[in-house]
This record gives structure tokens, sequence and C-alpha cells, in this order.
């Protein structure tokens, strides 16, 4: 049985701490990305001091935010307990890390998440390895675009830094009225974990299942070989527990997990279905599914997209078309350092 959802504002960014659940509040941080507008921070009340589930991009503006936002709870910055954080993108890693350094505060972080921590290197750019799997997917001039962009990270905390900890699949993390397990939720990052509070009915869920979009699959410094595979895996295992309240890191709560889950479902089959329906009409590289297929709600072409946005789409038909070559509809093979696929039979 899941809680019951508690009246939030009706734009959801809405600055403020909001109350979700008896001794939970929602507090929304800007993020400097136009696309996700903000991330949600979870405050869970305990005697121990406040546990807070991700913590925003560390920035002077959002860490005065959280700082206001807790205020309002009876609380100050150097007060929170631990940091319990869903996954090492920025926008929910790196304010802990900050914070941490400015308090000691106590940071844990999915254990799946070490290879890519252990491996940023901003000298090296954001999206190395996001470089090359793009030349394997026939982008070629896409994949120098990005090796080429500038980076900035003047005003922002990168999150390059070991946690006090590791959260570990299937672990239960002790506060003193309730318990949160862990659950390892692979896809979005290889080390994405949710946190569910089951006596509570809620689902911290992150960036694993969201209310209005589905999240990307992995992007991160050590990407795994077939993310899809495994966030497909990920969001059935979560369909098979009891259905909660969902608190997402990014959108509105909502009343039922398991709704949000079944149309994500039915997303990823219509998308495997037409990358196979592509490759069947003779597009053979990821790149070029990708081109033929329309994005995001507004049916947008792919080279309308940004950059960073091209990038994500091109990846995530790679890993569409290497769940059908897994399923055994297509066959996939490397010609020049391109993977190419085909039709089976």
């Amino acid at each position: 049985m899941t809680a019951p959802v508690v009246e939030q504002p009706t734009d959801w960014t809405e600055p403020g701490a909001h109350q979700v659940a008896p001794g939970v509040h929602r507090i929304p941080l800007a993020l400097p990305i136009p696309s996700l507008h903000a991330v949600n921070v979870y405050v869970i009340e305990d005697p121990g001091g406040p546990v807070v589930i991700d913590s925003g991009w560390a920035m002077p503006d959002t860490r005065a935010s959280l700082e206001g936002a807790l205020r309002t709870l009876g609380h100050r910055l150097d007060d929170v307990a631990q940091f319990l954080v869903t996954h090492a993108h920025w926008d929910h890693y790196s304010q802990a890390l900050a914070l941490r350094e400015s308090f000691g505060t106590r940071v844990r972080i999915g254990r799946g998440e070490r290879p890519s921590i252990e491996a940023f290197d901003v000298r090296r750019g954001l999206h190395p390895r996001q470089v090359d799997l793009l030349r394997r997917c026939g982008a070629g001039d896409l994949a120098d675009e990005i090796a080429g962009a500038p980076v900035d990270t003047s005003g922002r905390s990168v999150p390059d830094a070991m946690p006090d900890a590791w959260l570990d699949d299937e672990e239960r993390v002790p506060l003193a009225e309730r318990g949160l397990d862990v659950f390892a939720t692979p896809g979005h990052t290889r080390g994405h974990v949710v946190l569910r509070d089951a006596a509570a009915g809620l689902l911290f869920a992150g960036d694993h299942v969201l209310p209005h979009i589905s999240p990307s699959i992995g992007l991160e410094t050590e990407p795994e070989p077939k993310p899809l595979r495994s966030y497909l895996a990920s969001l059935r295992l979560v369909r098979d527990m009891p259905d909660t309240l969902l608190l997402p890191a990014h959108g509105p709560v909502k009343a039922s997990t398991h709704t949000r889950i079944d149309e994500l479902l039915d997303h990823h089959a219509a998308r495997l279905d037409a990358a196979a329906g592509q490759v069947r009409a003779g597009h053979a590289t990821a790149f070029e599914v990708a081109r033929a297929i329309p994005w995001t709600r507004r049916k947008r072409k792919l080279d309308d997209l940004d950059s960073f946005s091209r990038m994500l789409a091109v990846l995530e038909i790679e890993a569409h078309l290497d769940v059908l070559a897994d399923q055994g509809v297509l066959d996939a093979h490397e010609d020049g350092g391109v993977r190419r696929y085909a039709p089976r039979g």
C-alpha cells in the first residue's frame, strides 16, 4: 500500500522545504541545466540529525538555497548527519562532497560508482569514453564535436572524491525511527541505487524512475557494456516490489511507482520496435538509426538537437540495438571500428 500524496506546489521547482510524508521533506535546488530545471533533495528527520538523500550541484546559490530550506525546518547545514547519494552525477553528489569539506559530514554512495569516480579526470574532458563510443556508433563528426567542446567548471565542484563509505545492494540503513533498504539499480549509471522505506511506503528513486522523462542510460566516466539491459532489469526489480509513493530526483512526487515503471517499460519496448524497424529498412549503425527516428515529445530530428542531446540519443540507440542483438532480433559486427547491425535470419 502506497503512502498518500501530500499536497505539493503546482510548480515542483518552487523553492522551500515541502513535506512529502511525516518527517520527510522535499527541497528542490536549481540546476545550471535548462532541460532539468532542478533536483529534488530529500530530508529525513532523525534524532541523530537530518539524513539527506542526494545533495544538489555544488555552487554558492544551491548551497544558500539548501541552507535556507533547512533553516525553515529548524536545522543548520552542519546539523546534517549524513548524505545518502543515489549516484555520482554532479547534481546529486558534488554538494555533498563540498559540505563534507566544510563540516566533515558523512557521505555514502553506491559501491558500483567506484570505477567512474576513480577514473574521473577533468583533463580528459567531460565525456572521454562517450567520444570513443560515438565513433563506434558511426558518429565520427559528433565525436569530434564532443571531444573539442571546452570544459568550463568555473564556480562548480566536480565529483572526483571518494565517499566515506559505500552503500551495498540489499543493505539496510538503520535510522532511529525508520529503516532504509538499499537496492542496486544499475542502468542510468552502473552504481545507481534507490532507497526504500517499506514501512512508510516511500521510494527515494534518484534518477532511476522519473515522472516525465526517461533517464539517460550509461552516462558516466566508465559505463558498463550494456546499460539498457541493466536498466530494464532494474525497472523490473522495483516493479516486483510492493508499490510505493514515487519520490524522484527530477519532477513532482507521484502516487504510484508501479504506474510510472509500466510507462517506462512500454516506452522502451516501443523504442526497441522502432530501432529494429529502422535496421530492417537498411540503417546499419546507431547513428543512422538515431537520425531516422524522432526525438523528444516534440518529435524533433536528431540534427536539430544540441550536441549533448545528440550524444545521448545516439548512445541510447546503440544500447537499444545491443539489447535487440541479445534477444536474437539483430546481428552485430564491427567493421573498421564501427559497429553495424543487420536483421537476423
